[in-house]
């Protein structure tokens, strides 16, 4: 069994402790060291459709890497692509579906497969494109966040609005659509609001679970760097 420990307030990174016969898959790129005796080999996780499945519909990579410890154990330190929290979900009691990049690692015993999604949702909400990636099985994953991470609490009485640039994962059995700003009645009051307040579209999750998000968002800081980067650029 993996031991997994996060180390760091800020920016932390994921210690994973092998013992013999241990396999850890992870993104590839995300291995920072690890203990000489440990081997690392590429994978393509699922089969070659999934695996390309999984870089073309989400912006995921190819490969997979697969850190196995063979006679000794040993340790190796993870982190993700961008800044920000790491978090680990007990995958068995809860499924999860996973967005776009926060994916970091997972045990063994745990499947990632693409999963179909309305064209509602694949075009206006940007969770994951026409596909999403859904958790099977039983172990640990762990996810990333840009910023910080914070789990939010849905129940049947409490459905929450979220901003889809911030989503990390969310609870599988939880129903989530497309929606404007709710607190303005009428369509067109509605779509006024959510273009004035900057947030044209969120999704609404309804049911019994929980939903990871993080406090920045990857695609609006692209933008804001891209458009920083332009100014810097025309300027005599």
């Amino acid at each position: 069994m993996i031991n997994f420990e996060i180390a760091g307030s800020v920016d932390p990174i994921l210690k994973a402790r092998l013992h013999p016969g241990d396999e850890l898959y992870c993104e590839s790129g995300a291995m920072v060291s690890m203990d000489e005796c440990l081997s690392l080999t590429g994978k393509a996780r699922g089969g070659v459709l999934s695996a390309i499945g999984r870089k073309m519909l989400n912006d995921e990579s190819f490969f997979q890497q697969k850190i196995e410890a063979g006679t000794q154990g040993g340790e190796v330190l993870l982190s993700p692509q961008l800044a920000g929290d790491v978090r680990l979900l007990d995958v068995g009691t809860a499924q999860f579906t996973v967005a776009d990049g926060c994916y970091l690692a997972n045990t063994a015993a745990v499947r990632l497969e693409l999963a179909t999604q309305g064209i509602g949702k694949a075009l206006f909400a940007k969770s994951g494109g026409f596909f999403t990636m859904k958790t099977s099985g039983q172990g640990t994953l762990a996810v990333s966040g840009f910023g910080s991470i914070h789990e939010l609490e849905v129940r049947p009485d409490h459905p929450i609005l979220v901003d889809n640039g911030h989503l990390v994962a969310w609870d599988s059995s939880l129903k989530y659509e497309v929606a404007l700003n709710t607190a303005h009645k009428g369509l067109f009051g509605s779509m006024v609001q959510s273009v004035v307040s900057g947030a044209m579209v969120v999704l609404r999750f309804s049911g019994n679970g929980r939903v990871l998000v993080s406090s920045r968002s990857r695609e609006d800081f692209t933008k804001w760097l891209g458009q920083s980067l332009a100014t810097l650029n025309t300027k005599p």
